[in-house]
């Protein structure tokens, strides 16, 4: 999940959870830029499969809980070993920590929620959605322009997210469906939403990118998350058993690593070059959701979810010429 589930989730955020990419790079090294995302990207794919496995009987709030809580000792490691413990976690705009943070939050039990409900693969190609969708927004609030080349661009993208959920969706207009049918439908929603909420969490990260240092957002995100997903025991936690617990307390720390190698690897390279190996991420998925939940990808999902890659590596490589171009003329 575009990221993406955390990520949305955040993500993509890129959901999957969403990250400061304004990054300074202190020394090129591409290679390990790219293996740097791509660990991250293996992480948050195998923490979507765990929180997958407990699914069944775990409540998406309770998976939110375990997967933002158990995150934040790494995520304070993490900043003690960088000596930035004490400014690390400073910041200058809270309300917009809240903002973004409330966001990625919803993003991400929306998509945990999806994850009971459809194919791992087809979770991750809906969560790409996001990035997509936040073209669109920053053109809306942020002022950005938004030409004819991105416009298309992005319409070719959805097109392949409608291709992704027009199975599931149809099976609304029909009484005849069997509850499975029904299900599956509302996961589409439900990761469609995901989604949506995921690119206003990355709307309001480009809006702290330039004064919020990454540690600050990836702590008060996982805070946020955690105290939200509280707000769900009345819906009905349950007592995991050992290996369910063992799970998720897994997933929570997989997430916080993985939002580590995500942050680390924009030092190395720039967004330009990193960004498409997110996309990594669906060979991921189709390899554990058919080996692990024996999940067969369909046609639809395959053309769509290559649709909406197609789309999104058009989007950055067409950003970096862009740059380039900036660059040369300056």
């Amino acid at each position: 999940m575009n990221t993406n589930i955390s990520k949305g989730l955040e993500n993509n955020e890129k959901n999957k959870q969403p990250e400061n990419h304004a990054h300074k790079v202190h020394q090129a090294n591409p290679l390990l830029g790219i293996a740097l995302k791509v660990i991250a990207v293996v992480l948050f794919i195998i923490m979507s499969s765990l929180i997958k496995s407990v699914s069944d009987h775990v409540p998406a709030g309770q998976s939110m809980f375990a997967r933002s809580f158990f995150a934040i000792p790494i995520v304070l490691i993490w900043t003690w070993q960088r000596n930035d413990l004490r400014d690390g976690l400073k910041t200058q705009n809270l309300k917009g920590h809240m903002k973004r943070s409330f966001a990625g939050s919803t993003a991400m039990g929306m998509m945990f929620a999806g994850l009971a409900l459809l194919p791992l693969p087809e979770v991750t190609a809906i969560g790409y959605a996001a990035p997509l969708l936040t073209v669109i927004l920053a053109a809306v609030f942020l002022g950005e322009t938004v030409r004819t080349f991105r416009l298309t661009t992005v319409a070719l993208g959805m097109l392949g997210v409608l291709i992704v959920l027009s199975p599931r969706l149809t099976t609304l207009t029909s009484l005849t469906q069997g509850l499975t049918d029904s299900k599956q439908a509302l996961g589409a929603i439900l990761v469609l939403l995901g989604a949506v909420f995921s690119a206003f969490a990355q709307l309001f990260l480009r809006q702290m990118a330039n004064v919020e240092k990454t540690t600050a957002t990836v702590f008060y995100f996982s805070v946020t998350s955690t105290l939200l997903s509280l707000l769900t025991i009345p819906f009905g936690w349950v007592m995991p058993t050992s290996s369910e617990a063992l799970m998720l307390i897994l997933a929570g720390l997989l997430g916080g690593v993985g939002q580590i190698f995500l942050s680390s690897c924009y030092r190395f390279a720039d967004a330009s070059i990193i960004a498409p190996f997110e996309y990594t991420s669906m060979l991921f998925a189709l390899l554990i959701g058919y080996f692990i939940f024996a999940e067969v990808p369909t046609a639809n999902m395959l053309f769509g979810a290559s649709l909406i890659i197609i789309a999104g590596v058009i989007i950055i490589l067409r950003e970096r010429y862009l740059a380039k171009q900036v660059k040369n003329s300056a």
